[in-house]
């Protein structure tokens, strides 16, 4: 197993003991829609080295992210909000795996384990932070920004420095026009930043990348970072 989710390892042996019993390994792969806006959510999951999408869907049928899980967090968070539905679409934008576990038993848990409660309450707030953040960024911040913000989140919740992402993939997930990610995406590859073949994205210079997103990405990542612990702590 190359990583491990950071919500998982976060917990106490008692608390892995008692969800692991319950967890399945599952292969997640990309496009995969694990539900729909306004389904029922039965299962929650804790990518591992996958990355999950989370998209508004218009009337239209046009949607756009609003934010992106990895091996920091978990999918299905409306179930630890008083809902069993949501009104996002959960698609799997990089393939790999994932534990999955009946969302009701881990709402038991929620309710009765204050060590799990907080620790999902502390995601939550995370995960706030970037759907204001991506909101903000969609608004005032150029397509290239946007992109650079895209492919860095992206970057943090898999091993290595390649992706797989079509530039339709991109676009949909921006909500832009395509013709917008060819042109930040080339400006990129003339730089150094990025090579680019037929979907597969290596990052050949992140500093410059970082220097070239706009701040959205580092608050975004501070957050993260001070609000989830990378190591378990130690419950009395």
């Amino acid at each position: 197993m190359l990583r491990q989710n950071r919500l998982l390892i976060a917990l106490s042996e008692a608390a892995k003991k008692r969800l692991f019993r319950h967890m399945e390994w599952v292969a997640l792969p990309q496009g995969e829609i694990l539900y729909e806006s306004c389904e029922t959510i039965s299962h929650v999951y804790f990518p591992v080295d996958s990355i999950i999408s989370l998209l508004h869907v218009l009337g239209n049928g046009d949607s756009a992210e609003v934010s992106v899980v990895g091996n920091e967090g978990l999918v299905g968070i409306s179930l630890f909000l008083g809902v069993d539905s949501t009104i996002s679409r959960a698609v799997v934008q990089s393939a790999g795996r994932a534990y999955r576990m009946p969302g009701k038993l881990l709402q038991d848990e929620f309710n009765h384990h204050s060590e799990l409660n907080i620790l999902i309450l502390r995601y939550i707030q995370t995960l706030i932070i970037q759907m204001s953040q991506t909101s903000v960024c969609n608004r005032y911040h150029s397509i290239l920004q946007q992109l650079c913000r895209c492919l860095l989140l992206s970057l943090d919740r898999l091993p290595g420095n390649q992706l797989t992402m079509t530039q339709k993939l991109i676009s949909d997930m921006l909500g832009v026009r395509r013709e917008g990610i060819t042109e930040a995406a080339c400006i990129l590859r003339r730089l150094g930043v990025i090579a680019y073949h037929r979907g597969h994205i290596t990052v050949l210079n992140r500093i410059k990348l970082e220097h070239l997103s706009c701040e959205c990405y580092a608050i975004v990542r501070q957050e993260t970072d001070r609000l989830l612990p990378r190591k378990a702590p130690s419950f009395s």
